[in-house]
């Protein structure tokens, strides 16, 4: 297979050009590719580049641009993924997971019980490390287009920027919820939301919001979720039942 790597910025065809050094570190020293290999090339804004090693030093690696291909790999419909925020490291798997089956956007929420709690500076530093998983996950699994992960933001505000979007609005639930089979499917392209609890769920002010703008409690089957597995749960049957699988 022929390795993907992440160069953020304009990609021009027919010039030589300078990987960025993470993107350099993985192919000269993980991988140990030399000159005259092939890369894959992606920006994640769409398509991808097919490029050539041209010269590999400890200064750097610089790559000859050959092709344009405008290949996509994204799902049939937009997925965001409204997630609360999950303690140790359920949030690192949620967006790498994410990211593989297909989610268009990751929104990181701070709900009343939210294990997980991160001052303004650490929330900048997660948000980082969230974003390179995400540009990470898409080499590996082939998408072209990074799906965005918005700063981590409080749960009332983020429902209350809701209230006017339009799509189809989901929120897991274990009770009360209309079994997620039934559900007929949308218009193809039609934005989806899903919204997940923390460990111990939303609290019942968290949900009667949600539900007030637009969200519909899900019931995904017999057996209760964990945080970081019900996204995931969620988003596999979404293609199951719709159309990407």
């Amino acid at each position: 297979m022929i390795p993907r790597l992440y160069c953020p910025g304009n990609i021009d065809l027919g010039h030589v050009l300078m990987l960025p050094d993470k993107a350099a570190h993985h192919a000269r020293d993980v991988l140990r590719l030399a000159c005259g290999d092939e890369v894959t090339l992606l920006n994640g804004l769409g398509g991808e580049y097919r490029a050539r090693l041209a010269a590999v030093t400890r200064r750097g690696v610089e790559v000859e641009v050959l092709e344009f291909r405008q290949r996509e790999a994204e799902a049939t419909y937009p997925v965001t993924i409204a997630q609360s925020l999950a303690g140790g490291d359920k949030m690192d798997w949620v967006v790498e997971k994410a990211v593989e089956l297909g989610a268009s956007a990751i929104v990181p929420l701070a709900a009343s019980r939210s294990v997980l709690r991160l001052p303004p500076e650490r929330a900048a530093k997660r948000l980082e490390h969230w974003r390179a998983i995400a540009q990470a996950a898409c080499e590996q699994c082939g998408r072209n287009r990074i799906p965005d992960i918005a700063p981590v933001s409080p749960i009332d505000h983020w429902l209350a920027g809701m209230r006017d979007k339009e799509g189809l609005k989901l929120m897991l639930s274990p009770v009360h919820a209309t079994r997620f089979s039934s559900l007929p499917p949308p218009a193809i392209g039609t934005p989806v939301t899903l919204l997940i609890g923390p460990e111990a769920g939303l609290s019942d002010t968290e949900e009667r919001l949600a539900q007030s703008v637009g969200f519909q409690p899900v019931l995904l089957g017999p057996r209760v979720m964990r945080t970081e597995t019900a996204a995931l749960a969620a988003l596999a049957a979404i293609h199951a039942r719709w159309g990407d699988y």
